[in-house]
């Protein structure tokens, strides 16, 4: 019997799982999925539940319930990776050989990095990227009505880009609806030159900060947090007081990847941006999260990654060499508050550009632009994500970006 191991069940992982079971036959291939949780997690859900929409019944599900039939689902913490043995080794002292590796085991914020970040953690300052922090947040808004909100981002990458500009436009939505926005002063404040790295998109994005009184501060690298004056501090000595911080921490890799040497100083894994196969290792695939590659670290990009990870790895069985497939290709709606949102659907070698998605000229979708239709389909992710992606079911999009309905000739 010939084994696949798939480190990980989240987006990636699941994906990957369910597609590599319909291609292999099961009496000559043992899949097996090994993971530190029960509990899959809707991620991109947490940036709701600040603020009332969703709750913690939203965003999780058992993960047993995701795994495809056929596939062995192992509840452990993957402590080393051994690609020169094929082995994977477990916190419950097991082992686990391989034919062919699948890395998914995403990434994790690491708020401990930053200096004074830890002494008021989740009483003054914030997150949203894992639910504890989401629930903690709520909480806290359910009783700030006036004073300084701050949204920092302390370096790159981190998960998810467009969210921390997601969570400002809807604070301004949260207390706007709650009467007290007057009071209220919310500043974004960013290590790079503008609110978004892309500057087409970065121009409509800032427009509608700008529209929604909110202040965006650049080129602030953050080097300390200073709680008992309220204040983060960057590299240069600037200071930014806040009554309220919301941090985007920095954004490690998973502990078994540094602790078997095998990623960059951060934790994620070197592979080919368009094979998405590991560097300088044999049988060893990465997707989602974890892998090195310059585009977001998103759900979107863990479901396009899944299709070029399944393709590749089937042509290695088959003794094909790995195909370039995987484009960067990133599918983004960003919750604007107020039943709008706007879509950004972006690759490696084109910016998001204003225009119509998924069908040219015709959408239902509008690039780069707050719109109800996108609205809709923000709020119809969360169904399309458990009751199709999780399954392995296909979606009526395209894996690799397409150029079609694009406005190409946009003044940066």
């Amino acid at each position: 019997m010939r084994k696949i191991v798939i480190l990980g069940s989240g987006a990636g992982g699941t994906m990957v799982a369910a597609n590599l079971r319909k291609e292999l036959a099961d009496d000559e291939w043992a899949i097996t999925v090994i993971d530190k949780e029960e509990q899959h997690h809707f991620q991109s859900g947490y940036l709701f539940i600040p603020f009332g929409i969703y709750s913690r019944e939203d965003v999780l599900k058992p993960k047993r319930d995701f795994i495809a039939k056929g596939v062995e689902f192992v509840i452990d913490k993957v402590v080393k990776i051994d690609t020169d043995q094929r082995r994977v080794e477990t916190l419950k002292g097991n082992k686990y050989g391989y034919d062919w590796l699948v890395i998914a085991t995403g990434c994790r914020i690491v708020p401990e990095d930053v200096e004074g970040m830890m002494d008021v953690w989740q009483k003054d300052i914030f997150d949203f990227y894992t639910l504890e922090g989401a629930l903690a947040l709520r909480k806290k808004l359910k009783s700030f009505n006036s004073g300084k909100l701050v949204l920092n981002i302390a370096e790159f990458p981190y998960k998810c880009p467009i969210a921390p500009i997601e969570f400002v436009f809807m604070a301004d939505w949260f207390f706007q609806v709650n009467g007290v926005r007057d009071k209220v002063e919310i500043e974004f404040v960013t290590p790079i030159d503008n609110i978004f790295t892309k500057p087409v998109a970065a121009k409509a994005l800032a427009h509608f900060a700008e529209t929604k009184n909110i202040k965006v501060t650049p080129y602030f690298d953050l080097a300390k947090v200073n709680p008992n004056e309220k204040t983060i501090e960057s590299h240069k000595g600037q200071k930014v007081g806040y009554d309220l911080l919301v941090s985007i921490p920095p954004n490690f890799g998973d502990s078994a990847i540094m602790d078997s040497g095998l990623g960059d100083p951060m934790g994620y894994m070197p592979v080919d941006k368009q094979t998405l196969k590991a560097q300088n290792m044999d049988r060893v695939y990465v997707l989602g999260d974890a892998s090195n590659v310059p585009t977001s670290k998103a759900g979107s990009v863990a479901h396009y990654m899944s299709y070029t990870v399944v393709e590749n790895l089937l042509r290695e069985i088959e003794g094909q060499g790995p195909a370039p497939t995987f484009d960067g290709h990133a599918t983004c709606f960003l919750a604007s508050g107020f039943e709008k949102a706007i879509l950004l659907d972006f690759s490696y070698t084109v910016e998001p550009l204003p225009g119509k998605f998924p069908f040219p000229g015709l959408g239902p979708f509008s690039l780069l632009q707050e719109t109800f239709g996108n609205h809709c389909g923000k709020m119809l992710f969360k169904w399309v994500y458990w009751n199709l992606m999780m399954k392995g079911l296909e979606l009526p999009l395209e894996a690799q970006f397409n150029i079609a309905g694009k406005i190409r000739k946009v003044a940066a």
